[in-house]
């Protein structure tokens, strides 16, 4: 007997059985058959073995088996492209069948296969579906027309597809006409430079009678469609806000914003003196209010857009204020923003209403939203002079509740009423000095130093006050420390003969003891104008200080008027242009609002935006203090990394003066880099896929290069502690790499150039790989996206906390200053993974005071989606075990610095759905474990 019977089976196994049954006769075998092929490609099986057999049965009249072969082959013709053209002919049959719900089907899925083969096959069936005369079929080729453009544009154009999609526009069918729209500003959306939606009256007229008729969605692709359209004179816009005003009243939110976002647009051309004018503004409340009692996520969309909508036209909801009074149950974010938009439409008329309810806010459970109650308060003050007396009592009944944070909070506002209205309120001053000794935010003892200082002469003991101040100079923060200097300075300008000690001491302190270079620069200027003009320095210390203005964080009225064009879009709850957060390819067009026309009341209007000729009257802004975390230059930037010796051709690039010839004595010898590492590979993001992408076009985009995760962009630097210059960015590791990605935004009035960053020594020597490059000027409301590539042969010098970073950026304005946190897992090397004997002798080894143990709550994945999850992070599992019932899972990981981690992760499967995870970390440096849990939680989270 030989073992040949061992090899031999007669089971011929899943796919041979699918095989026989799909060529079987029995029509409901087959059907059972095809489900059960997708079933199986559904959960991710390879069945495209089967594509000849599954094909055969598309000569079929059985509309729900020709559905589901249609959807295999969706899926399966991108791999089997020689196969798929085997499916044309049934198409092109289909394409004529006498079924519109078949010919319709027909053209979906030829939209959907990606397939550049077939594509030419498919230019006949469609044209006929374009010309079809039942309109269902209509309106899905005209989708099928976007989806072929993006596959081969070229091949659609030589076609005459889009001289047949503008004709669709004219169609009697309003659905056909909504179709052809979205797809025709999905073709224009990749190629600005066409024009394509050639918008003339007659064509408005035409999208205006659809609009009453056809879908939800259908209405919102018109209606952004009306939006891009600049009517000729004031009465056609008036005749198109007339005709879309119905829509404002529709139940779909989406659907409300883009009409109102047509308004606001065409309105820009409506005189002021119009009756219909204030017509129109009382037709704009009831809906913006009626957004409001949605649910709270669409609730935060709706205030983000009204935030902007209240900027440009306050008085659309002057009267509507109580709407925006805060719930109980409001969620945070809702609260804040609803916060906002009270003190935006805060006036003499409601402001007494307004000051009751923030003060019922003051006293609120929510940190976070108590302190800005506060500040309300203090803005509403500044907004409203004739409540200035009543706010300043309120936030005085508010110091007098002694919580903390409040009383901070309340003094730090009350600074800037002084500042606005000064020898008004002075007579506060003694209740604030009896809070000097709780205040322990650097904010808050700023303020209270600057008040002491500013009113000296009307303070008893206000040299005893400073003077306590000094006692913990050094322990200060730099805005502490800058505001002390210039309140004892001023102290003494008014009181010399007592207080010469005190401003000798503090001078010392300032300029000898001290290493940050401001307070130094500012102590010896001090000292020199004490020193030789003493009438001088009163004069400059003590001089007329400017009021401030009222609102300070408005958004520039450029932006503001592309936002406005941008409404009910992401845009408008970033509050940022597309330009901004959009990736990809696709230029994005600059909006802006049509130019005013009829009236002559453009020269003095307040929201006519200021032509670039005259410098807009922008209102002053009081800079936040504290605006450096550590100015960087405090920190004796150490001389420069340099790599490896530059090879000739790269000296240029590697030598560039970093931030001007001025800093470099400050910033220790020279500015070279360290020398380029290799090139990164350009990340392969997937590209915006078409915005109608079908439900099934699963083989879409290009999926990015498998790395760790990468949190969203945030922003690092806001524009207005940057003279203009926003700065966000993410960090990322890929295929061993590190880059800083970053999006530089200009929202000033000028252009930026010569842009260069430089790092301060951080705790894991990271450094930039090459300089920062910005290949053209940055022009006003433009941004530009960089990825700077990173190493780790920086200067170390342990930071607090471990993961900060401190950067200086240099343009041709200024240099700026920020800090920021990156989190560790992008230091988590590609062999971090440790053999299995190595792991136990080095868990055994490292001593049990090392271990830290965390929890990870709500982590509904299973122990080898986790394994996984981590894997992509270059958390590697080196075993895995099962005890009483709970999966332990044992990993490794090392740090760019040679320093490994080793962790037990034990995930207890407490229920079902939710899992909660428990983390023991040991390390040899235990000071990193907290941020290696931080690490696990945001990959496991995202």
């Amino acid at each position: 007997m030989t073992d040949s019977k061992y090899f031999t089976t007669t089971k011929k196994g899943e796919i041979f059985e699918l095989k026989a049954e799909l060529n079987s006769d029995k029509k409901e075998k087959k059907k059972e058959a095809v489900k059960k092929v997708i079933a199986s490609m559904t959960v991710g099986k390879d069945v495209s073995a089967l594509f000849p057999d599954v094909v055969n049965c598309m000569q079929t009249d059985n509309l729900e088996l020709k559905k589901l072969v249609y959807l295999y082959l969706m899926n399966y013709a991108k791999s089997q492209p020689d196969m798929a053209i085997m499916a044309v002919n049934t198409f092109v049959k289909d394409c004529e069948d006498p079924n519109p719900l078949i010919r319709a089907l027909a053209v979906r899925t030829m939209g959907c296969i990606r397939v550049d083969k077939i594509t030419e096959y498919l230019c006949e069936p469609l044209r006929k579906c374009l010309k079809d005369e039942d309109p269902y079929v209509r309106k899905t080729a005209a989708v099928c027309v976007a989806k072929l453009h993006d596959i081969n544009a070229q091949l659609v154009e030589d076609q005459g597809f889009l001289d047949t999609l503008k004709d669709l526009i004219s169609d009697s069918n309003p659905m056909v006409v909504a179709n052809a729209v979205a797809a025709l500003s999905e073709i224009a959306e990749s190629h600005p430079s066409s024009n394509l939606l050639d918008l003339n009256p007659q064509s408005i007229n035409k999208l205006l009678t659809a609009l009453n008729e056809c879908t939800e969605w259908g209405q919102i692709f018109i209606l952004d469609c009306l939006a891009n359209y600049v009517p000729k004179d004031d009465r056609e816009a008036q005749s198109i806000c007339e005709r879309v005003t119905p829509r404002l009243s529709h139940a779909n939110s989406a659907v409300v914003l883009s009409a109102v976002k047509v308004l606001m647009k065409f309105m820009e051309m409506l005189s002021k003196d119009l009756d219909y004018y204030g017509t129109l503004l009382k037709k704009l409340a009831p809906p913006l209010v009626t957004l409001l009692s949605a649910e709270p996520e669409l609730q935060y969309v709706a205030l983000r857009n009204i935030n902007l909508i209240v900027q440009k036209r306050p008085e659309i909801l002057k009267h509507e204020m109580k709407v925006f009074f805060v719930k109980y149950n409001d969620p945070i974010y809702v609260k804040l923003e609803k916060l906002d938009i009270m003190i935006r439409l805060a006036s003499q008329a409601n402001i007494a209403q307004v000051l009751a309810e923030l003060k019922e806010y003051a006293t609120e459970v929510d940190v976070d939203f108590v302190r800005k109650a506060v500040r309300a308060i203090g803005r509403c003050a500044i907004k409203v002079e004739q409540s200035a007396e009543r706010c300043v009592s309120t936030l005085l009944d508010l110091i007098q509740t002694k919580v903390n944070y409040v009383v901070q909070e309340a003094i730090v506002v009350i600074k800037d009423i002084f500042r606005k209205y000064p020898n008004k309120y002075e007579s506060v001053i003694a209740t604030l000095c009896e809070n000097l000794d709780s205040l322990d935010e650097p904010e808050a003892r700023a303020a209270m130093i600057w008040i002491v200082g500013e009113y000296a002469e009307r303070i008893d003991n206000a040299d005893e006050l400073l003077e306590s101040f000094l006692e913990g100079f050094h322990d200060e923060s730099t805005q502490v420390q800058l505001q002390l200097l210039t309140a004892i300075v001023k102290l003494f300008l008014k009181k010399p003969t007592e207080t010469q000690e005190l401003v000798q001491q503090v001078l010392s302190l300032a300029t000898q003891d001290s290493d940050n270079p401001d307070l130094r620069d500012r102590g010896y200027i001090y000292w020199r104008l004490l020193s030789t003009d003493p009438v001088a320095a009163k004069e400059v210390v003590l001089a007329e200080k400017p009021l401030i203005s009222e609102e300070t964080d408005l958004i520039e009225p450029t932006l503001l008027d592309e936002l406005i064009c941008y409404i009910g879009t992401l845009a408008s709850v970033y509050h940022k242009p597309p330009s901004a957060f959009v990736e990809g390819s696709r230029g994005v067009v600059h909006k802006s609002l049509p130019p005013r026309t009829g009236s002559s009341e453009s020269a003095e209007s307040p929201e006519a935006a200021p032509s670039a000729g005259q410098a807009a009257e922008q209102p002053a802004v009081i800079p936040a203090q504290g605006d450096l975390l550590g100015d960087l230059l405090n920190l004796d930037l150490g001389p420069p990394v340099s790599g490896p010796p530059l090879a000739a051709s790269s000296v240029q690039m590697g030598a560039v003066d970093l931030l001007g010839g001025g800093l470099d004595s400050l910033m220790g010898g020279g500015g070279g880099f360290a020398a380029p590492s290799p090139a990164v590979p350009p990340s392969m993001g997937a590209p915006l896929g078409s915005g109608l992408g079908d439900l099934f076009d699963l083989t879409g985009g290009v999926g990015t290069l498998s790395g760790s995760y990468v949190a969203p962009k945030s922003v690092w630097l806001p524009a207005m502690k940057a003279k203009g210059l926003e700065i966000s960015g993410t960090f990322s590791r890929q295929v061993g790499s590190i880059s800083m990605d970053l999006v530089l935004t200009n929202k000033a009035l000028q252009v930026m150039s010569d842009f260069a960053i430089q790092f301060n020594r951080n705790s894991f020597g990271l450094a930039p790989a090459a300089p920062l490059q910005v290949h053209a000027p940055l022009a006003p409301n433009q941004s530009v996206e960089i990825s700077l590539p990173l190493n780790t042969v920086g200067s170390v010098m342990k930071m607090d906390p471990l993961n900060n970073l401190q950067v200086a950026v240099k343009n041709n304005i200024d240099v700026f200053y920020f800090s920021t946190l990156y989190p560790l897992h992008i230091l988590f090397v590609e062999d971090g993974k440790m053999e299995r004997q190595m792991f136990l002798a080095t868990w055994k080894d490292i001593p049990n005071e090392n271990e830290a143990q965390f929890q990870i709550k709500d982590c509904s994945l299973s122990a080898d989606a986790v394994s996984s999850k981590l894997q992509g992070s270059n958390i590697f599992t080196i075993a895995k075990r099962n005890v009483e019932g709970q999966d332990m899972l044992y990993q490794s990981l090392k740090l760019t610095n040679g320093i490994w981690v080793l962790a037990e992760l034990r995930i207890q499967p407490s229920n079902p759905t939710v899992t909660d995870l428990e983390l023991s970390l040991k390390c040899r440096a235990p000071e990193v474990s907290q941020h290696v849990y931080q690490a696990y939680d945001t990959i496991l989270k995202n």
